[in-house]
């Protein structure tokens, strides 16, 4: 394991960061800390950076003990969301920063940094300014700068955060191809679901300052370990006292199995190539996603009833907490 953190706790105050948290994060992956806002993961980013001190517990990077160990000791890099640039220096010497402080050769330095404009896509901008670049190339600057001085591990505080949802979408595919490239041990902190489950290899979900669970986007999607895992990795609807994804449920014109429920659509709606529909059963809305084509083939329309089944390996949950906990990010 490239990091382990073993019963971490940090308080603020009265408020309480990390819960006794506990995380192997493996060598060469890319690893998603997620979870609401204010609910430890940043805070679990920093300790492992030495930007914050822990309460308790310890920190292993590499098999060295680093609890104690100054943040330039670690040999961690690091990237903010807000990225901290110097204006006043070129993309070539923002990159070659790290380097020149450590002073290598300067026909390494030219060297590395050639390298990684080239692997971030920016040689061409080499002698611009930050201020002459876009948002999402500022971004693989932040990312060449802290991949320069070569270091162990690579943390990333939501780094996409301040960015518009298209050049998001385009920065985490590069993050991916990127990584598979160069193969740091990379952690990376998001709130956004849909971000861990395309880019990274595990994700650990934090919530109120514990780790809710650890897993592959796989085993988080697919075999969640309690309501809030389920609630948080994506749209969920209420089926028989379970949770139950929309697109695992499915309408049939009957006659209803032992399993299944009836129940009265009453409102339909087209989102793209598929159909939500809203099917009232005992009073309670179940939400179904189906495919445009199987809709029509039902001939299903507003106060048909209809039954509901769900697929036998669905992706399901006891409800064991009140629905608003957890229901949608912070």
């Amino acid at each position: 394991m490239s990091i382990e953190i073993s019963g971490v706790n940090k308080r603020f105050g009265d408020f309480v960061a990390l819960d006794d948290v506990s995380v192997s994060i493996p060598s060469g992956k890319l690893t998603a800390l997620l979870g609401p806002s204010g609910g430890g993961k940043s805070t679990l980013l920093r300790i492992i950076a030495g930007l914050e001190t822990a309460d308790s517990g310890s920190v292993e990077i590499e098999g060295v003990d680093a609890t104690k160990l100054p943040p330039q000791k670690r040999n961690v890099g690091f990237v903010f969301q807000h990225y901290a640039a110097f204006k006043h220096l070129s993309v070539r010497r923002n990159v070659a920063f790290g380097l020149e402080i450590r002073k290598r050769p300067r026909d390494e330095i030219r060297s590395r940094v050639d390298e990684l404009l080239k692997l971030v896509h920016l040689e061409q901008f080499a002698d611009r300014l930050p201020s002459q670049l876009s948002g999402g190339q500022r971004q693989r600057m932040a990312l060449a700068r802290a991949l320069a001085v070569q270091p162990t591990v690579l943390l990333l505080d939501e780094p996409f955060g301040a960015l518009d949802a298209k050049v998001r979408k385009e920065l985490r595919d590069w993050l991916r191809r990127l990584h598979d490239e160069v193969h740091v041990t990379t952690v990376f902190v998001t709130h956004d679901q849909e971000e861990a489950l395309e880019v990274s290899d595990g994700i650990v979900v934090i919530n109120d300052g514990r780790v809710e669970q650890i897993g592959t986007p796989d085993d988080l999607y697919d075999r969640p370990a309690n309501d809030f895992v389920m609630r948080f990795l994506g749209p969920v609807t209420t089926l028989g006292g379970r949770l139950v994804r929309p697109h695992d449920l499915h309408l049939h014109p009957g006659p209803a199995a032992p399993d299944d429920v009836t129940g009265t659509v009453t409102r339909i709606t087209r989102i793209g190539f598929e159909m939500r529909l809203e099917v009232e059963v005992d009073g309670t809305p179940v939400v179904v996603t189906t495919t445009r084509n199987a809709f029509l083939a039902l001939g299903v329309e507003l106060g048909s009833t209809v039954v509901v089944r769900a697929d036998p390996d669905a992706s399901t949950h006891l409800s064991t907490v009140k629905p608003t906990v957890g229901a949608s990010p912070g």
